[in-house]
């Protein structure tokens, strides 16, 4: 479970071992925080971030993976039961938050971490930073994901939210 803002190299190398650990399971990438898009921590739409997960899944060759959205409902003691009436059936969930991995617990299920394969270099924000400027990011996602990427124009969607150049993170004003 994930926000994939956008999904690069190093989400791609934890299902990559999170498959290898569990042979012939299935695997849910969940797309957390589906209903936000176009705002700097969250710039791209839950179909964008299914399609690069997709894509990047069908080139790295691993199958038996479903990529599912995810809206939040920001309600901490109904978490659990959303997500289990939201997608199909599991019996082990990887996260590294704690309170998502608290709630979990809580309910009874295997939680396990992940590690976090090169941090500084596979983040989030520093990927969304590297595409405002349009520098250095292409290396930083699976190559299928980069296409789609230049496909989106999201180097100028970035560099258009980018709170420091008058983007907002919030919603836009009607």
């Amino acid at each position: 479970m994930g926000r994939f803002q956008p999904f690069h190299l190093g989400h791609l190398g934890l299902v990559t071992e999170i498959q290898r650990a569990h042979p012939g399971t299935g695997l849910l990438v969940v797309i957390g925080t589906a209903e936000e898009s176009y705002t700097w921590t969250n710039p791209f739409t839950a179909g964008e971030r299914i399609e690069m997960a997709e894509r990047a899944l069908r080139e790295a060759d691993i199958p038996g993976t479903q990529v599912l959205p995810l809206p939040d409902i920001r309600r901490h003691a109904q978490w659990v039961a959303y997500v289990e009436s939201m997608v199909p059936a599991f019996d082990r969930i990887y996260t590294n938050n704690p309170l998502t991995r608290l709630l979990f617990e809580e309910a009874g299920y295997e939680v396990e971490g992940t590690r976090l394969l090169h941090r500084q270099k596979f983040e989030g924000a520093h990927i969304r930073a590297c595409l405002a400027a349009d520098q250095g990011w292409r290396p930083l996602v699976p190559p299928s994901v980069a296409d789609y990427l230049s496909e989106l124009g999201a180097p100028a969607r970035l560099a258009m939210l980018r709170p420091s150049s008058g983007g907002t993170d919030g919603a836009p004003s009607p």
